[in-house]
Parts: structure tokens; sequence; C-alpha cells
């Protein structure tokens, strides 16, 4: 139903604003983009602002240059719709959601359980891999043809998002969409490594300065990082978000449950963002959604107020007290 409410609202409005979370990965990338030429395709008007700019790890994807930022001087901004991708909550737009002004219609498509519903139409599918793989359904449904640089956007929006198909959210239908998307030629290979095999070398160095501080507790089942506004300031201009990257070596100690990091956010005291992923058996969302974050049941995140060691202290006492729960192997 809430599927056939946003086909609606799509054929009745004929300008939109498009956006997704704060620092936008493959998936918030790739749908929007996928979604803003299925608009175009349609005969209407879209534009997409984000509050962050796109990372240099994602400029392969095509029409990546087209989004702008919110800071950007945007003059004559005109729209009857508001079109969120990839938000579990109205706020994670960063200030985008300031621009409806007006109130025009918000219609809310979105994969994560955390899911607030914030949208006049919220279609929420919390069983596809991603809000990629949503928008591919919206072509299908609506009958709009693909072509090879959208079946590019959502594949790399469905591949990053499963982990390279490792994830639980990777269903029978995903692998079926993308088998689909690969007959337009895809070059695999070569999207693979813009996604994750492009990092500078002194980005890798940064990786094996985080690892080398990596933190253990309860046997091993929890381990964690942190990245400290000072480093951050130090190693500037990453060119990727580097949180998968340590999570992937995490995961693959044995006996991890849980594996975190701490980030200090840069110009904000006291605040640190902290990403959560799980092996399976602990549900991480419910523990994001305890510091008023969210996500899915195996991977997280929640900004918190404090300094670093009191939030590390706040959040590990809570993952512990869950772990008690779950007896070893």
């Amino acid at each position: 139903m809430s599927l056939k409410k946003a086909i609606n609202q799509i054929k009745t409005s004929n300008n939109f604003l498009i956006t997704s979370h704060v620092n936008p990965e493959a998936d918030a990338l790739g749908s929007e983009l996928a979604f803003y030429k299925l608009i175009k395709a349609l005969g209407k008007n879209a534009v997409i602002i984000n509050e962050d700019p796109v990372s240099l790890s994602y400029e392969f994807l095509p029409l990546s240059g087209l989004i702008k930022k919110y800071k950007d001087n945007i003059r004559n901004l005109k729209f009857d719709c508001f079109v969120a991708l990839d938000c579990s909550d109205l706020k994670r737009t960063g200030e985008v959601y300031k621009l409806n002004t007006a109130q025009k219609p918000v219609i809310n498509i979105d994969h994560h359980i955390s899911n607030v519903k914030f949208g006049n139409i919220n279609w929420v599918d919390t069983h596809s891999s991603s809000a990629s793989e949503m928008v591919y359904e919206l072509y299908k449904k609506m009958g709009v043809a693909l072509d090879k640089e959208t079946a590019l956007l959502i594949y790399a929006g469905i591949l990053t998002d499963t982990g390279s198909f490792r994830y639980s959210n990777t269903s029978p239908r995903t692998h079926r969409v993308v088998a689909e998307l690969l007959e337009y030629g895809l070059d695999v290979v070569e999207t693979y490594k813009s996604a994750f095999g492009n990092l500078p070398f002194r980005d890798m160095q940064l990786i094996a300065k985080l690892l080398n501080g990596i933190k253990r507790q309860n046997q091993s089942r929890v381990v964690w990082f942190e990245i400290s506004g000072s480093l951050l300031k130090k190693y500037k201009n990453l060119y990727a978000d580097l949180t998968d990257y340590l999570m992937n070596f995490a995961r693959a100690i044995k006996g991890v449950e849980v594996a975190v990091i701490f980030k200090e956010n840069l110009g904000v005291k006291n605040e640190v963002r902290v990403n959560f992923r799980s092996q399976g058996k602990i549900d991480v969302n419910n523990i994001a959604q305890s510091f008023g974050g969210g996500g899915h049941k195996s991977a997280s995140g929640a900004t918190l107020h404090g300094t670093l060691s009191e939030v590390r202290n706040k959040v590990l006492r809570k993952i512990n007290s869950v772990l008690k729960e779950i007896p070893i192997e």
C-alpha cells in the first residue's frame, strides 16, 4: 500500500527535492542518483541536496557531480515533493530537512528497522537489502526502463550495503535483482575496486595505526577502536570513511560478538559518533536505540554527548549487560 502511495505522489508531483543521510555512502548516493534519473525519465524536475559532499571514494558513481551541498548558495529552489532516501529519521538529513519550510509532502523510502516513519508517505521495507534495491522496484512498478548508468548506481548501493553479499540482508531476491543489473554489462571487478580498492597509502597508514590500538573485553567478545579528534586533524582529507575497513578486521577475530568504533566529531565539543557491528547474536539496533540512534540488527550507529572515555565506558557497560544473556560457545 505504501509503495502505491509513493508512486501516486511521484505521478502527481512535478518538482522534487531529493536527499539522504549525513556522510552519505554508496547506498545513499546510489539510491538518490537512481531516483533522480527516474524522475528525469518521467519528464519531471529534480535536485539532490545533501548535508555533506560526496566522498572521494564515491566520485566514480555516475552523475555524482550533480549533487549539491546544503551550504551551497542554492537560489530559486522550488519543489512540491521532498524525498528522503536511506534515512531512518528526518534529522539524519542534517540541516536539509529545514528547506521544506512550506511543508510539502515527504516521501520516506528506507529499509532500516529503526525508521520512525517520519514521512507523509512511508515506504519502509525492512526486508530489502538497501534503499537502492527499493529504487529498482520503483523502476519496475512504474515501467521505467533501466540503462547501464542506472544499473551501476543501483548495483553499487546493493554491493556496499550487503558487504559484498556477505551480510544477512542479502536475500534470494537481492541476487535476482543483481543478476538482471549485470545484464547491462557492468564491470564488477572495476566497480569493486572503485568502492573498496582505491585507498591511498596514507589512509592505510592510519588504518594500521588504529589496528595497533584495538582493545578487547569480555573474553574478546567485544572489541573496539577509538579515533580521537586530534588524530583526525592530523589525517585530514581522508579518501574514504574507514569504518567498514576497521570493522572487517574486527569481525574476523575469533569469538567476537560485537565490534565498536568510537570517533570524536570534529568541530563539536564532547560529541562522539559510535558505530556498532554484530556477528548476528546481538541486536545492535536495540543498543543503538537506547542511545538515541538506530540502524540494522547487525549494523547500527548513534551519536552521544560526552568525552571519548565517558561515552566508551557508558556504551561498553550496555553491551556487556546484553552479552550476559548470551552464552559463550
